[in-house]
């Protein structure tokens, strides 16, 4: 390079040259500014574009959590109506066995027929309660006896009664009696001579 036309070519400047000069330093100045601020907005750009995408997964987690509880609560739910039924269940087994404990521990009443003499017998109660409205049904006829209607025997008490057989036929070797509480008729076995 020859130092002289470098010289003669700085000498050749002049002041209406310096704004162009100063113009093209502005917008050296301005394109390098605009660069920066080109990647600036593209790292901005990526950084929202990172939070949209992480919000995305926060939604789609939060989403998921939001399931999973309601599938958690349902579930919680169908427990507790089956630990409701189960507590139903077991109250009333218990009741049951309570009540059926009860009936199977009250005082009730059984009767025997005592033979004393060859037409005398004896209505004796047995069990362990009273029964009243005893009645020895008319059914298996012809034989005669003492009528035996709304009697009420304590337990261990007896009834005497006589009974014969009619018609050539013998006493009968069952009575059926019913008392107040048992409407269907219970067999009762005649002892024999």
């Amino acid at each position: 390079m020859n130092w002289r036309d470098a010289r003669s070519w700085t000498a050749s400047w002049e002041w209406g040259d310096a704004p162009a000069w100063a113009a093209c330093m502005l917008a050296a100045i301005a394109l390098w500014i605009s660069i920066r601020a080109q990647r600036d907005g593209r790292r901005s750009a990526n950084a929202a574009e990172k939070s949209v995408t992480a919000s995305e997964k926060s939604a789609t987690a939060a989403e998921a959590s939001v399931e999973e509880a309601r599938l958690s609560r349902m579930a919680s739910e169908r427990s507790a109506t089956v630990a409701e039924e189960t507590l139903a269940d077991q109250r009333r087994e218990a009741a049951e066995r309570r009540a059926a404990d009860e009936e199977a521990s009250r005082p009730r009443p059984d009767f025997r027929i005592e033979r004393s003499g060859r037409q005398a017998f004896s209505l004796r109660n047995t069990g362990t309660g009273p029964a009243t409205g005893i009645t020895v049904s008319d059914r298996g006829r012809p034989y005669v006896m003492d009528r035996v209607v709304d009697l009420t025997l304590q337990a261990g008490d007896a009834k005497p009664f006589t009974m014969v057989g009619a018609a050539g036929q013998p006493i009968p070797s069952t009575l059926y009696l019913t008392w107040d509480g048992q409407s269907e008729e219970v067999p009762v076995a005649v002892p024999g001579f």
